[in-house]
């Protein structure tokens, strides 16, 4: 969530110190600050907003130095403004800090007994100050950082730099992800290997419990035990297409377009022709055999991993239990035999999937990933990882990532299928023969964008929406919904169609909009039937269906997105198109900050 980047050469880092927390800033924030070791000693600047407001600051008050830490921050503990702005700092060290300490009310009660002053209203400033405490017991800096690191409880990332010590910066990391930076001009250290790109040519991940102390010649990293280590390096190279939005006014509809690309771009990873196996790597477990797939995700994922569901108890007769990753390890369920768990994350350093990936494991089971970031957390603590190919998703809104997960989710639920003897090989070919022919349909329906403008129109002005599904629309309606309210703030709910009678038709009026997800089968009787229902209370009925659908319910609908015939099994990537671009044209009209919504986060790395 929060993002740090440091930097330290032989020349001033402020810029680099800038360049680095915007190439963060897609992970969202609310303030930005950096602090320089100059020749004026440690300072700092700080600002509420965006790093514009940062920038500004910086050209009244100018900041330079070879040794500096700068914070993007999204506000946990504390207000967003500029008092509660990291960098935090006493007289002695300075410390950017992303996570959330568990225990910092305890520890700033004890502090402020010694009379230790806090200024800010944040669980991270315990940290420097805890620091200091131990630096005038007179501990070495790397002491007195391990000190104060032991008794902290939660999750952190830091990097620190000293008053005393002007050429060096330490790092450190529990639960938090941090990765470092190798260049011939210095070393940067980034929470996200992406701020790398531009200044790096090698880059490695701390492991937890790592202690890094960091100088323009060297690199020094003891493990938890206080032992030297190296952590194996890889080569970073640049993605400028990743960087720009290449002629789109936002970064979200770039990646909505992207999506024909993408799903290509999957498939070709693990069906090279339609006509070959589906190749998979070699899973930690029989498919043929396995008795249960737990799913666990958070958000979008979690909601690709309900259409999943259906996919494989359907197709595949493999039953399948889903989780949303923070309720997972503390509702205790027990493990099954000859069961496994597949955990769904885009960057896989979501902090509850992590950690319910860590709780999978110690209870013995079986894990495999579908991450988008193959040198993630998530990614290297997996038995086995499935990339979505997605490439890098800077919209904090995610689109052509969630489709790339049901890309590899479908090729997974046809390889289970066949070991599971379910279909025979002319339906396989057939389904993969379908599957080729994806890309095509998404970049098709993508050049009718301009027919969902008329229905946004209608929307935008709403404060309310209640989105319908049945069956494998209900995770469409759930995500349909998920991307209205997260872009355009818009309070919108989405119900399974057959609970509507159960209590939220009470909701149900004139100047209640519905929108019905209703793709042709079996099922669309009955959901024209609640169609029907919120209709003749009078809601304004937006209907997602093809066009015999449509007419069918033209009576009783106020508009419609017509979405084109499918395969059956294949609906989830078209409808979930429509959907996207109704959240994205709703957001526009109202004005919103498309790619960097208000609260929200691209990476959800605390609890």
């Amino acid at each position: 969530m929060c993002g740090i980047f440091a930097a330290i050469n032989s020349e001033s880092v402020t810029s680099h110190l800038i360049k680095g927390l915007q190439d963060l800033s897609y992970r969202g924030y609310d303030s930005a600050g950096i602090a320089i070791i100059g020749k004026r000693g440690l300072q700092r600047r700080r600002a509420e907003g965006k790093i514009e407001s940062l920038i500004h600051c910086l050209e009244a008050k100018p900041l330079e130095g070879s040794v500096g830490i700068a914070h993007t921050r999204w506000a946990t503990h504390g207000a967003a403004n500029q008092r509660n702005a990291h960098p935090h700092m006493t007289s002695r060290v300075a410390v950017a800090h992303n996570g959330i300490i568990e225990n910092s009310h305890q520890l700033r009660t004890e502090l402020e007994s010694r009379g230790y002053r806090f200024e800010s209203d944040t669980d991270s400033e315990t940290i420097p100050q805890l620091i200091t405490f131990y630096l005038n017991l007179g501990l070495a800096h790397d002491l007195a950082l391990r000190s104060a690191l032991a008794r902290l409880e939660g999750s952190f990332a830091i990097a620190a730099v000293f008053d005393d010590l002007p050429n060096c910066i330490f790092a450190a990391r529990r639960g938090s992800p941090l990765a470092l930076g190798y260049a011939s001009s210095g070393h940067y250290l980034a929470s996200d290997i992406n701020a790398l790109k531009s200044v790096a040519n090698q880059a490695c991940h701390l492991e937890d419990g790592d202690l890094a102390r960091i100088s323009l010649q060297q690199v020094e990293i003891t493990d938890r035990d206080n032992k030297p280590v190296e952590r194996p390096l890889q080569m970073v190279s640049e993605q400028q297409s990743s960087n720009d939005k290449q002629g789109f006014p936002h970064y979200m509809l770039k990646e909505i377009h992207q999506q024909a690309n993408v799903v290509k771009r999957t498939l070709g990873k693990y069906l090279p022709s339609a006509d070959n196996a589906i190749e998979l790597p070699l899973l930690p477990f029989n498919l043929a055999e396995l008795q249960r797939l737990n799913i666990v995700g958070c958000g979008t994922s979690y909601y690709a991993a309900m259409i999943a569901k259906y996919w494989l108890e359907s197709v595949a007769s493999l039953a399948v239990d889903i989780d949303i990753a923070s309720e997972y390890r503390y509702r205790e369920g027990p493990v099954c035999t000859n069961s496994a768990t597949l955990f769904i994350s885009q960057s896989g350093e979501t902090a509850d999937t992590l950690a319910a990936l860590r709780h999978a494991k110690q209870c013995g089971q079986q894990c495999i990933s579908i991450v988008n970031v193959m040198d993630s957390s998530i990614a290297r603590e997996s038995h086995v990882v499935l990339p979505s190919m997605a490439g890098t998703e800077i919209g904090v809104a995610s689109t052509k990532a969630f489709t790339a997960q049901l890309t590899v989710l479908i090729l997974l639920c046809l390889k289970a299928a066949v070991c599971r003897g379910r279909i025979n090989q002319t339906e396989k070919k057939r389904l993969q023969s379908q599957l080729a022919l994806l890309p095509g349909s998404i970049a098709s329906f993508l050049n009718s964008e301009r027919s969902i403008w008329p229905i946004a129109h209608k929307l935008c002005t709403t404060e309310h929406i209640l989105f319908l599904g049945r069956g494998i629309a209900l995770p469409l309606a759930l995500e349909g919904a998920l991307k209205l309210k997260e872009i355009t703030y818009i309070h919108a709910e989405a119900y399974p169609a057959g609970e509507l009678k159960h209590g939220p038709i009470a909701l149900v009026d004139a100047s209640m909009p519905v929108l019905v997800v209703a793709p042709p089968g079996r099922l669309f009787a009955k959901s024209l039937s609640n169609l029907r229902e919120v209709s003749s209370r009078g809601a304004k009925v937006i209907l997602l269906s093809d066009q015999q659908g449509i007419d069918e319910a033209s009576d009783y609908i106020d508009a419609a997105i017509a979405i084109p015939t499918i395969e059956p099994l294949l609906q989830p990537f078209i409808y979930t198109l429509a959907l996207q671009l109704l959240a994205y044209h709703c957001a526009v009209l109202r004005g919103t900050d498309v790619d960097q919504p208000r609260n929200l986060a691209k990476s959800v790395t605390v609890e």
